[in-house]
């Protein structure tokens, strides 16, 4: 149904008179008399009559002008929901519980007047799928896997490098350390069942291992961070590795400790993504404010690996 047509008859039947209906619309009467036709013929009844005192309505035109004043406000509605700054900003932080969630957070409290809507996808390439479709605006990555160059229309900018911690459990050898060397590492196991192979965060840590010659374990089932928690606490010969962004809640007698690692400090480099273009003003917002938070990439003392460089 011609939505021009539906709106010059709503017009039409509100002033009464064709010419009115033309003036308000701008069009000619011959205009809006073409219009009402057509949409008759589509309609297959008479909606008018005309009178000396100008065109009333028919019984049929009385029943269709409260459905066509809904058709007109659910038009409008739906040119509304995809009006540039009007729907809210959809950003990707991978997890509830890390260092990009807070990011995000950090952003909602300095700019509550941004309606946020925040998912959580699996894997950059997933996210970058995502970005170039308009499935979101932005995601929070680190930035790029080994030969997997982002896309020309995507960009990135760092945003936090988050040192890594050691978390142990209270029977643990390293427990009372205040901090631990890398070097300290080598030939403990590290128990990180969450890394899965094909993700940035995996070719991270392949790298740390290989850089470092420490012993990472992925195996078993992922059961999430309550379990990882629960088996640290009470196994002595296990650590696991934790940003120190990441927010996590533990019973108190877990007597897990978080341990700095030093000489070098191991950092996870978070960066915004995002497509080259997107014409949403809360993008630019968002973007403008982790520049004015951002921790400065690559500090001395700190290590990442090399494709994880500003670029």
């Amino acid at each position: 149904m011609d939505l021009d047509a539906v709106r010059t008859f709503v017009t039409a039947a509100e002033a009464g008179q064709f010419q009115e209906a033309a003036t308000e619309l701008a069009v000619t009467q011959q205009a809006v008399s073409k219009r009402i036709a057509a949409l008759e013929r589509t309609l297959g009844v008479r909606l008018f009559t005309r009178t000396p005192r100008g065109a009333e309505l028919t019984i049929d035109g009385q029943a269709f002008l409260p459905h066509a004043r809904e058709l007109l406000r659910v038009a409008e509605r739906a040119v509304e929901s995809v009006r540039i700054g009007s729907r809210p900003l959809r950003v990707d932080v991978l997890s509830s519980r890390g260092a990009a969630s807070g990011l995000l957070r950090g952003f909602h409290r300095a700019h509550p007047e941004v309606e946020l809507d925040v998912v959580m996808l699996f894997g950059i390439d997933t996210a970058i799928a995502a970005i170039r479709s308009g499935a979101i605006d932005a995601s929070f990555r680190a930035v790029t896997v080994p030969g997997r160059p982002l896309p020309d229309d995507v960009e990135s900018a760092r945003v936090l490098d988050e040192p890594l911690q050691l978390l142990t459990g209270p029977g643990h050898v390293l427990a009372g350390a205040r901090s631990v060397p890398m070097a300290g590492l080598a030939g403990h196991r590290i128990w990180m069942p969450g890394i899965v192979p094909g993700t940035e965060w995996a070719a991270y840590y392949d790298d740390l291992v290989a850089e470092f010659g420490l012993t990472i374990e992925a195996t078993g089932p992922n059961f999430g961070a309550d379990a990882l928690l629960d088996t640290v606490a009470d196994t002595p010969a296990l650590a696991t590795f934790m940003g120190g962004n990441t927010r996590l809640v533990w019973p108190t007698d877990h007597g897990l400790r978080r341990i700095p690692v030093t000489d070098p400090m191991p950092v996870y480099p978070h960066s915004l993504l995002w497509q080259r273009g997107n014409p949403h003003p809360a993008l630019a917002t968002l973007r403008t404010h982790l520049a004015d938070t951002a921790t400065a990439p690559n500090a001395p003392g700190t290590w990442t690996p090399d494709w994880t460089n500003p670029h």
